[in-house]
């Protein structure tokens, strides 16, 4: 795992100056858009890479730090995003599955984070608000997982209590964290996000034109 500038990870030596509760934000973004055939991240919506969107929606919330796990031309979309604030970790291992950007983001996050807000690097519709209440219901209630509901249907970003990190770690391949949230819906709460839909995956050009169509800054 290797990083590319910005804050340093935190190691066993001097003691975290961030509060126990604090909440880290890890974007997924290391994949290869294979079915696109261009990096999905690079993708220019209104002006900007798409990835650039989800960087600032993540630096205008309330989470204390935002790593970004990369892979695929790794260096490149990391020059193409800029600072905004976010730590790059690069995952090494990120054609063996979404489940081992997932690990090299939870390894990266300060050590006392008491939750993770996991967010996918290919939904720039996802906004401050959204991750401001995903933290505030977690705040205020005691389950481990948040899930924001679109128009009642479930959908991205999630955020993960520290009571789950250790499941989260033995998740495998390209399914990412869905099978923890639905091993136990007792411990899954839901949290109004407006009127649907979910954001949706971007992998084909489609995809790419409905964004545009529907892109509202």
């Amino acid at each position: 795992m290797t990083h590319l500038g910005g804050r340093p990870a935190a190691d066993g030596g001097a003691a975290s100056s961030a509060p126990t509760a604090s909440v880290s934000g890890i974007v997924l973004a290391a994949g290869r858009s294979t079915r696109l055939g261009r990096p999905k991240q690079l993708l220019p919506l209104a002006g900007e890479p798409v990835l650039a969107h989800v960087l600032r929606h993540a630096a205008a919330s309330r989470l204390a730090e935002v790593v970004l796990v990369l892979g695929h031309a790794a260096e490149t979309i990391a020059a193409a995003v800029g600072d905004r604030g976010q730590r790059v970790v690069v995952n090494p291992n990120f054609l063996a599955g979404q489940s081992t950007s997932l690990r090299a983001g939870l390894a990266a996050v300060d050590r006392d984070a008491g939750a993770v807000v996991v967010l996918l690097g290919d939904q720039p519709g996802v906004t401050a608000a959204t991750i401001d209440a995903l933290i505030a219901a977690f705040e205020g209630g005691d389950a481990p997982i948040v899930v924001p509901a679109y128009g009642g249907r479930a959908g991205n970003p999630v955020l993960f209590g520290r009571a789950v990190f250790a499941e989260l770690g033995r998740v495998t391949g390209d399914e990412g964290a869905r099978r923890v949230v639905r091993a136990d819906p007792a411990r899954v709460r839901l949290v109004d996000a407006g009127p649907g839909p979910p954001p949706g995956d971007l992998d084909t050009e489609d995809d790419y034109r409905l964004l545009r169509d529907r892109w509202r800054p």
